[in-house]
């Protein structure tokens, strides 16, 4: 294979972004980016965000805490992408399975469960995907809560108090209709 020069570097890099839906390790982007060394693909990635906060205001790649760097919407743009998503960013059921892991954190397996019936196991496994729950074991027990991807998601910067009671109103309005 021949060595890729930065151009071809950095568009790599770009659309392993934007067609990834997910975050992406820095080593996986050091292979998407051809470039075989961390320190060239930062200096790529440094490049990439700096052009995309210069050239967007809704968009942007972002670090997050573990160290991946994901493409996304700014999440104070996220009620606008739910009224213009050509389908929805996640389906109404898993949605409604976070907003119960959310509203009733840290909870059990079993207890999903018997509130979502055995079809929260694909629920819990987009999530965990998404990055969106963590999973700890108690013994044989597993435990999930939200992680600070999903609070950054939907805005809600580490107040889970807020959170809860803006789902209980959501859900008392929603029960009303």
């Amino acid at each position: 294979m021949h060595k890729l020069n930065s151009k071809e570097s950095l568009a790599r890099l770009e659309v392993a972004l934007y067609v990834s839906g997910r975050p992406l390790s820095l080593d996986e982007l050091v292979r998407a980016s051809g470039t075989e060394s961390k320190k060239k693909t930062i200096l790529l990635l440094n490049s990439i965000v700096k052009k995309t906060n210069h050239a967007f205001c809704a968009i942007e790649i972002k670090e997050l805490p573990d160290g991946s760097y994901v493409f996304q919407i700014k999440p104070q743009f996220n009620t606008i992408v739910r009224r213009y998503a050509s389908k929805p960013v996640i389906q109404r059921a898993v949605l409604k399975t976070l907003s119960y892991i959310a509203y009733m954190q840290p909870i059990s397996s079993k207890q999903l469960v018997e509130t979502r019936g055995t079809g929260v196991y694909m629920h819990l496994k987009e999530l965990r995907h998404l990055d969106y729950i963590k999973r700890t074991s108690s013994g044989r027990i597993k435990i999930y809560t939200t992680t600070e991807k999903f609070q950054k998601y939907f805005g809600l910067n580490g107040d889970l108090e807020y959170m809860k009671k803006k789902l209980f109103t959501k859900s008392q309005n929603e029960l009303k209709k």
